[in-house]
């Protein structure tokens, strides 16, 4: 605990170099080096206390509310441009200090331009368009906090990482402050000085209101790959990665071979039903090998694992190997029992599955992939995991390999085909919460239906969307006749949609490089260039010979669907 409290303090002190810092540090000088001495301090408490606050509760505040964290960003960005406007207007500065200083006894009445109050105003706003800058740490925090109670140990770990960012935060704003009163000319022109720093602040709230920062940040990294990468090294190492797993609840990160002993798997906590069989325990079970497997039904790489997994099933389950499913679900549809249900059936899945809706187990085994495979002996400890899909002659040797240690022999003979992964385009989410690669001109507007137009050039491992929709958290809503146009490298297209009313069923069109899919390249859910959506699955569009650069355009027939994330094979 005492490590991850340094390290988060000493993260914070260098986020202050991250390129997403860099568009907002005008607002810090201009926040602070007009108004009253006691300002820069505002600034700096306005900061910590919104940092903290929105980093653990910034999730649970968008669930409640329906707001997005856009939204949220846009208002930081009105109080910015308020303030920006009330250094142009002399007479709206005083009246706003005026205000504060009768809204509380903190401010002496007679001292209007003490400036501590609107100095915690503009901290605030900074706060709120900090909070994406974390490192590894609070990205960790930000997941606990998201998919559990905040607890105390968290808050201490986030107030360390504010604290750290705050101190060359108040080094700026002090230095700005001396800076002014030392010089006499800079004193003497006070006011040219304070109208020159307005008109900064509502040039910078103006650029984060059209995500000018954002392309920014992406220029910078573009344009100096390495910029950065240091920043996040002293976070991310394995002493900082194992205390953040303790944190989680879980034992550090479990990876290693047969000769490795991570000690006793962790029980399971269930988090809905239990499928194919009564609820099972790490104690019951000892004596047995358990495969405990973590995936979720719309993973493409879980899918291609589960063959794999019927089959070790089928072949040594009367032999002592037991294999539990962990379904752990990515999307929140996904937590329906009647979903997890019907894909066991579709999957042939007949081995016992649990419903993990709460991320408890996930957290126990300090997991953080789909799919996570983690084995154990007849004594029920852990001695082999592997994540992501692969390596299944090897996953069968250590299940032979943990069966004869029990005294049953086993036919060695393995024989395993391998699925090879040829995308060079990644996952793609189509919610705002992840969303990425969108080149439309214009700007995502959360919960509210927007006319996006398609560029003419839309380069590759990016797409982009025509007609009206409707971008949710985790999911876009189209009209009729929207598009979406997709530049891929890969062989397979495949992405997970639902009917957005339960029993109706919606449907696309689906093009390959400017016509219908062919045949010989359609997936398996294509039927004469068109998809039907009547369940909540993925769904297979493209299924190429070899793979290769392509150009993939959806058409919407019927309205009635939603769009989730792509993947790629």
């Amino acid at each position: 605990m005492i490590i991850l409290i340094l390290f988060a303090f000493l993260g914070g002190i260098i986020t202050i170099l991250s390129p997403c810092i860099l568009p907002i540090l005008p607002i810090v000088l201009s926040g602070s080096i007009t108004g009253g001495k006691r300002r820069p301090m505002g600034v700096v408490t306005g900061f910590i206390l919104s940092f903290t606050f929105f980093t653990l509760f910034l999730s649970a505040i968008v669930r409640a509310t329906g707001l997005s964290a856009d939204a949220l960003r846009m208002l930081a960005v009105v109080i910015i441009a308020f303030f920006g406007i009330s250094l142009l207007v002399p007479a709206l500065q005083k009246a706003t200090e005026k205000l504060f200083s009768r809204l509380t006894a903190l401010a002496p009445k007679q001292n209007t331009q003490d400036g501590y109050l609107s100095g915690v105003l503009v901290g605030m706003s900074l706060g709120l368009l900090w909070t994406p800058c974390v490192g590894p740490i609070l990205a960790s925090i930000i997941t606990l906090a998201a998919t559990s109670s905040v607890g105390l140990n968290a808050v201490i770990i986030t107030l360390s990482y504010a604290i750290g960012t705050a101190i060359p935060l108040l080094a700026i704003t002090m230095g700005g402050r001396t800076l002014l009163t030392k010089h006499p000319w800079l004193l003497k022109n006070t006011g040219t000085i304070q109208k020159a720093f307005g008109v900064l602040m509502l040039l910078t709230a103006l650029a984060i209101f059209n995500s000018w920062d954002r392309k920014f940040q992406t220029y910078i990294l573009e344009t100096f790959p390495s910029y950065g990468t240091g920043l996040t090294m002293l976070e991310d190492n394995a002493i900082v990665r194992n205390q953040l797993d303790t944190l989680k609840g879980g034992a550090p990160m479990l990876t290693g071979l047969l000769s490795e002993n991570f000690g006793n798997a962790p029980e399971f906590i269930a988090g809905g039903q239990w499928f194919n069989s009564p609820a099972l325990s790490m104690r019951e079970l000892r004596g047995k090998v358990v495969l405990v497997d973590f995936w979720t039904y719309t993973c493409i790489n879980c899918i291609r694992t589960l063959p794999y997994l019927t089959s070790w099933h089928e072949k040594y389950k009367d032999k002592g190997l037991v294999i539990v499913g962990v379904h752990t679900p990515e999307f929140e549809f996904e937590k329906n029992p009647d979903n997890v249900k019907k894909a066991l059936t579709d999957f042939g899945i007949t081995y016992p599955v649990m419903q993990d809706n709460d991320y408890a187990t996930w957290q126990a085994y300090a997991n953080r992939y789909w799919p996570a495979k983690y084995m154990t002996d007849k004594n029920g400890k852990i001695r082999y995991t592997h994540f992501g899909e692969g390596d299944y002659d090897e996953t069968e040797k250590m299940i032979q390999a943990l069966l004869e240690e029990t005294g049953i022999a086993v036919d060695d003979q393995v024989a395993n085909p391998t699925y090879q992964v040829q995308s060079r385009t990644p996952e793609t989410y189509l919610g705002y919460e992840r969303m990425a690669g969108l080149v439309s001109p214009e700007r995502v507007n959360p919960n509210k239906a927007t006319t996006f137009t398609a560029p003419a050039d839309i380069k590759n491992n990016s797409f982009a969307l025509g007609g009206t929709w409707t971008i949710r958290s985790e999911r876009a809503m189209p009209t009729k006749g929207a598009t979406l146009i997709y530049h891929f490298d890969a062989a397979e297209v495949f992405l997970v949609m639902r009917p957005a009313t339960m029993g109706a069923a919606g449907g696309i069109k689906v093009y390959l490089d400017n016509v219908p899919v062919p045949d010989m390249y359609k997936g398996e859910d294509v039927q004469n260039a068109n998809v039907k959506i009547n369940s909540d699955r993925l769904y297979k569009l493209i299924k190429l010979p070899a793979p290769g650069r392509h150009i993939l355009k959806l058409e919407v027939l019927d309205a009635d669907i939603e769009l989730y994330a792509f993947t790629f094979g």
